[in-house]
């Protein structure tokens, strides 16, 4: 079940770190199907680099990624600077797409159904889904698209009730705070990941 679950949460955040087209608008599951496609599309046909540029790709045109950089460093932003967040936001999106791309090969023999869809104030809607594979248990995926004026795009997404970003902001809060306080030990240590071949 361990490993379920970290096949689930890479596909979940790989997921969240994808962008809706213009056409899925009115539609929000659209985006989660056609990422959930482009994805298992991804594992089944690419490998190495460019494996990792395809999901980079997704991971540019499907999510919002500086939304999610500000979920994930959480009260840190505010104290990063401008210099500061465009390093994270570069070395997180680096680090995200390597780890992804190589975590998902298992995701190939799964398939997404769309349960709901749930409309929310402010451009919000939640796309609840069940992540299947033949003779296994499915896993329920919470999709947070959201549409910030340039569109709608996934913000989130949460495996078995478990938020990918909010995850990721107690990873980075916890390095934070046990190296000094400050934003930096983690862009450093985010970009050395980032670097690594």
């Amino acid at each position: 079940m361990r490993k379920v679950f970290g096949v689930l949460l890479a596909a979940g955040a790989a997921a969240l770190l994808f962008a809706l087209p213009v056409w899925a608008a009115a539609d929000p599951s659209q985006l989660v199907k056609s990422v959930t496609a482009q994805v298992i599309d991804i594992v089944k046909t690419k490998t190495g680099a460019t494996r990792e540029a395809a999901f980079r790709e997704v991971l540019r045109n499907d999510f919002d990624l500086p939304y999610m950089a500000r979920l994930a460093l959480g009260t840190h932003w505010n104290e990063a600077s401008e210099q500061q967040r465009v390093r994270f936001l570069a070395a997180l999106e680096t680090a995200e797409v390597r780890a992804y791309s190589e975590r998902l090969g298992k995701l190939a023999g799964y398939t997404l159904t769309i349960d709901k869809v749930d409309a929310r104030p402010n451009g919000v809607w939640i796309v609840d889904s069940l992540l299947s594979q033949a003779g296994g248990q499915p896993i329920k995926l919470e999709w947070e698209v959201r549409d910030n004026g340039q569109g709608p795009r996934i913000a989130d997404v949460k495996i078995a009730g478990v938020s990918m970003f909010l995850t990721k902001r107690a990873e980075f809060n916890s390095y934070i705070l046990n190296t000094g306080g400050t934003v930096e030990p983690l862009v450093r240590e985010l970009e050395i990941r980032a670097a690594r071949q």
